[in-house]
């Protein structure tokens, strides 16, 4: 009884309203529940369970799920710690490739997949300065978009000096006339942007190629070049003397004049013509220049000379003109004039997703050739009127000599590459280079019969891949090496017809043969670099792993 009633006043007495109408009466005792129906939480733990949790030690943020060791038996099919979000495994960056693929296979990777640099030129512990670094890689771009270099290919230059400084989070942006790069130190902190505008724009392959020199020594680890040391180097790469006097740019002009007027049936006399009539246009040009005109009047000066000397040689008589035929005069006068490097780097622009930077490319290549056409057709318009025999028949017939065109392509390139101011070591091999390319062209036109659109375009093709080659060893730009060897491939021949059908009031032969002569030119451009992406995609350095390759740029299909 008393533990009774010392529970009953351990109670708490209930409510009226808390009385359940199965409640006993006042005074009648509840009996007890039995033991089995007393209720239980459903957080209660059972019995013989441990509570006591084991101390925990402190991990890393990059262990996986669940406390498994990245290397043992239950992880292997869990994702590695490192990879991103989406999915995509850590790219390797093998030093053994040249920078130029390891930059370019950047540059398409998004900024958030980006490994963090590791800062090449270590000279102080307090970082770099980034506005001397921003600044430093404005001016090399500027020097390789001066020089004709691609817009990718600048792309990754400016992006390879600002990494090898330390400057993570970098975005460097090139177009025709500017570019531009802009820094963010974190992600709380405003980016910091520096641009620099192209004035002037000249040929210059030894300066490319030391520029290109200068980068790879500030991307390697081995080589010390303190931000002093790379302005000291830029500024004698900038005040550097052209390698070859203004005298033998004029007869390298008038070279490679004859050298293709031998292509398309000249002789002796004709190469003669065609040389005095490029020289003679040549020193035109460089009058115009030191007047200041625009570069427009200077090819429409430059292009009136081998013109008028073919227009001479049909009006002397036939004793002069059976030899090699006026028109290949003209047409050797064409091929020193067509603008072949800014064409090639404006398709290659556009092939590459750069397509601002390719249309003012090949907006100034279609007002060149409007140049052209404007000086040739002013002289063979006289000539029309003075009734010239200027028949593209005559030279259509020309027969096949192999080994005078050959040497003939050679000298064009060697000539072309004097012209582009390269450097010496590179003049033997970019001739070579040509020489391969016209015999691979005549072997497919002449002898097999194919397309000269379709045998241009492998030709091309194997020049790209033999510039990739030389480039690749050497560690240098690809365009010393491909430029030149082009020359050969030119359509001269076309480009002439096309302006003579039109001087003898013929618009549909003009056109056909204008037709023909724009796709030649983009057979060259399109080879050149496919030329090249093959030696990209299939040519790796050893050891070099996943470096070389690149990753396309993922755009939309029209939707």
């Amino acid at each position: 009884m008393v533990a009774e009633s010392g529970g009953q006043e351990d109670r708490k007495p209930q409510t009226d309203e808390a009385h359940s109408a199965f409640t006993p009466p006042f005074g009648v005792e509840q009996p007890p529940l039995p033991e089995d129906d007393h209720p239980t939480s459903e957080f209660a733990l059972p019995e013989g369970l441990n509570t006591e949790q084991p101390a925990e030690s402190e991990g890393s943020a990059f262990d996986l799920p669940g406390g498994t060791p990245p290397g043992a038996a239950g992880g292997r099919q869990s994702p590695h710690a490192y990879t991103p979000a989406r999915g995509v495994p850590v790219i390797q960056l093998s030093k053994e490739a040249p920078w130029q693929d390891r930059m370019r296979t950047l540059l398409r990777m998004p900024s958030g997949e980006r490994p963090v640099p590791e800062r090449v030129q270590r000279h102080d512990d307090q970082g770099p300065a980034v506005p001397r670094v921003l600044d430093l890689t404005l001016r090399i771009g500027e020097l390789l978009l001066a020089g004709g270099e691609g817009a990718e290919d600048v792309e990754a230059a400016m992006f390879a000096v600002s990494r090898a400084y330390g400057l993570d989070r970098c975005e460097p942006t090139v177009t025709f006339t500017l570019l531009s790069i802009s820094h963010q130190p974190s992600l709380v902190d405003d980016p910091v942007t520096a641009s620099r505008t192209v004035r002037r724009r000249g040929t210059d392959y030894t300066r490319l190629s030391a520029v290109f020199t200068l980068v790879d020594d500030i991307t390697t680890e081995d080589t010390d070049v303190t931000l002093e040391e790379a302005y000291r180097r830029l500024a004698e790469i900038r005040r550097n003397r052209h390698p070859y006097p203004g005298w033998a740019l004029t007869a390298s002009s008038g070279l490679l004049a004859g050298a293709a007027s031998v292509l398309v049936g000249g002789g002796v006399v004709v190469f003669a013509a065609a040389a005095l009539g490029a020289m003679l246009g040549d020193r035109l040009a460089w009058l115009c220049a030191g007047r200041g005109l625009p570069e427009f009047y200077q090819f429409v000066v430059a292009a009136m000379p081998p013109a008028a000397m073919g227009v001479a040689l049909t009006l002397l008589g036939p004793h002069v003109s059976w030899e090699g035929r006026p028109s290949a005069v003209i047409t050797g006068g064409l091929f020193a004039l067509l603008p072949g490097r800014a064409l090639v780097a404006g398709v290659q622009d556009g092939l590459t997703g750069y397509y601002i930077t390719a249309a003012a490319r090949l907006l100034e290549v279609m007002y060149f050739f409007i140049a052209i056409v404007v000086g040739v057709l002013l002289v063979l318009y006289l000539g029309v009127q003075l009734h010239a025999q200027l028949t593209p028949e005559a030279a259509l017939h020309s027969e096949v000599r192999p080994v005078a065109q050959t040497l003939a392509a050679v000298t064009l390139s060697f000539a072309f590459a004097i012209l582009l101011q390269q450097d010496r070591s590179t003049v033997l091999m970019v001739s070579l280079n040509g020489g391969v390319a016209w015999i691979v062209y005549a072997a497919m036109h002449d002898v097999g019969g194919i397309s000269p659109v379709a045998s241009t375009a492998v030709a091309a093709g194997l020049v790209g891949l033999f510039g990739q080659l030389f480039s690749r060893y050497q560690f240098a730009s690809a365009l010393p090496y491909i430029t030149a060897a082009i020359g050969p491939l030119l359509p001269g021949s076309a480009t002439y017809f096309g302006l003579l059908g039109f001087a003898q009031n013929e618009p549909a032969s003009g056109l056909t043969s204008l037709s023909q002569a724009v796709a030649l030119a983009l057979a060259i451009a399109v080879g050149v670099n496919l030329g090249g992406e093959i030696a990209r995609l299939f040519l790796t350095v050893p050891g070099a792993g996943r470096a070389s390759s690149r990753r396309a740029a993922k755009r939309t299909r029209g939707f």
